[in-house]
């Protein structure tokens, strides 16, 4: 099992194709407007909060842990607000993934939550998270 570095704050680059970045962070803190419409893909949970740091740097996707959803899904909360920006917001298991491992969400996530803006760019809640996300950017089918 890796221990999660938690002097490791900068996002990592783990896909780029036509212009389409998919960034890998342990937290949605690290983003920045760097990222502006890219995809992140964090180890953070999918609350109130990442949703607004969503907005504030303007990326396109968020992935989220699930954070086990918890009372009044709260877990997912950020990524079902983020729907009014047009953000897809997508949240992995916290049973398939450490939440705060950025990596493990990327390499093993499944996915458990998906708002309308993501349904609507053919993520589905189920699928391994790394395929449905490069499929989406390559503009594969699936």
């Amino acid at each position: 099992m890796r221990v999660v570095d938690s002097e490791s704050t900068e996002p990592t680059l783990v896909h780029s194709r036509n212009g389409q970045r998919v960034w890998v962070m342990d937290s949605i803190a690290f983003a920045s407007a760097a990222q502006s419409g890219d995809v992140i893909v964090t180890g953070s949970h999918g609350g109130t909060s990442a949703g607004e740091y969503a907005v504030q740097f303007g990326v396109r996707v968020v992935v989220c842990n699930d954070a086990g959803i918890g009372k009044n899904a709260a877990g997912v909360a950020g990524l079902r607000a983020i729907d009014a920006h047009g953000i897809a917001g997508i949240a992995v298991g916290h049973d398939s993934a450490r939440i705060g491992d950025g990596e493990d969400i990327w390499e093993n996530g499944t996915i458990t939550y998906v708002n309308r803006t993501a349904a609507e760019a053919g993520i589905r809640v189920g699928a391994a998270l790394s395929e449905e996300i490069l499929a989406m950017v390559e503009g594969r089918t699936r």
